[in-house]
């Protein structure tokens, strides 16, 4: 067998074990993939393959992606895939030893979130409101940042919902987080209203597309792509238009910032972190504990550029 395929067959064997045993979400078992690719990639260079490589070999490895510059957090991910490969294969019994057991990662720097005000994410929706060439698209957009500020869901959450979720006019969303966790989240009257306009619209596309011989999507933002809905990157692109629109920075304006912005606003109103957490999808409430850090920073700036006897520079 080839160091090629040695490595593939290692590759192919973990990242199955994880779907299978411990219910990985695609896009964890997709980046995996890619880092461990990479170390593999890197010690076939070098002759050598992941049954016979030392702990030198993955620490040249780890060196190597410092040098290109990656992020620390990214250098994390990838000890974290090559460690889970280790140990899964000493486990298998691949291996007699675990090369990778003594390595620590790189220190991860916690930056706190960035996070829009909620003037701000008033005008993103009032922007996706008009932006459309047609009523359709319009009703669309808007029915996606209402329920994205309304929830908290992650993109992937959001343009993957089945319809089947969201009829009847739920005051409710079953969302399938990561893992394939369940999860229930709250609908806000604003929310339930742009959602009920834009299944109303949706509804009269799917039957004209039905009754051209194409079979109804099972999504609630259907798309003709092979995902059959609507993806990450497209909305990605959207909410960039929505921004430039509004007259707010594109630069500062991503999904996964009107996640944390969701976060951040309700605990500045007074909600409970456990109920921030649940709603949130995080397994462990230190996580959300972040958001406590960013309100504090907020109201430190905000004494200082505002009290009396603060100093000026």
């Amino acid at each position: 067998m080839s160091i090629g395929d040695e490595a593939g067959r290692w590759i192919s064997a973990f990242l199955e074990a994880q779907a299978a045993e411990l219910d990985a979400a695609r896009n964890t078992l997709l980046a995996y993939g890619r880092d461990l690719k990479d170390f593999t990639g890197f010690l076939e260079r070098k002759g050598r393959g992941p049954a016979s490589a030392s702990r030198d070999d993955i620490e040249a490895w780890l060196v190597d992606c410092a040098d290109q510059g990656l992020a620390v957090s990214t250098r994390a991910r990838r000890l974290s895939a090559v460690k889970g490969l280790y140990r899964f294969a000493f486990e298998e019994g691949w291996r007699d030893d675990n090369p990778a057991l003594r390595i620590s990662g790189p220190g991860k720097v916690k930056s706190l979130p960035q996070t829009l005000s909620e003037s701000e994410v008033t005008r993103l929706i009032d922007a996706a409101k008009g932006h459309g060439r047609t009523p359709a698209e319009r009703a669309r957009n808007a029915c996606l940042m209402e329920l994205l500020y309304a929830t908290g869901m992650r993109v992937s959450e959001l343009v993957g919902l089945p319809v089947a979720a969201a009829r009847g006019d739920p005051r409710m969303l079953l969302v399938r987080g990561k893992g394939g966790k369940e999860r229930l989240v709250p609908l806000s009257a604003p929310a339930r209203a742009a959602l009920g306009d834009w299944l109303e619209m949706r509804d009269d596309l799917q039957d004209k597309a039905r009754e051209k011989g194409k079979r109804p999507s099972a999504f609630l933002f259907p798309s003709t792509g092979k995902d059959g809905h609507l993806t990450r990157h497209r909305f990605h692109g959207l909410i960039k238009a929505f921004a430039v629109a509004a007259g707010v920075s594109p630069d500062a304006v991503t999904p996964h910032r009107l996640r944390h912005a969701f976060a951040t606003h309700l605990l500045a109103h007074g909600a409970d972190l456990r109920a921030i957490q649940t709603l949130l999808g995080h397994a462990d409430v230190s996580t959300t504990e972040i958001y406590t850090h960013v309100l504090d920073e907020r109201l430190k700036a905000l004494v200082l550029e505002h009290h009396p006897l603060a100093e000026k520079d």
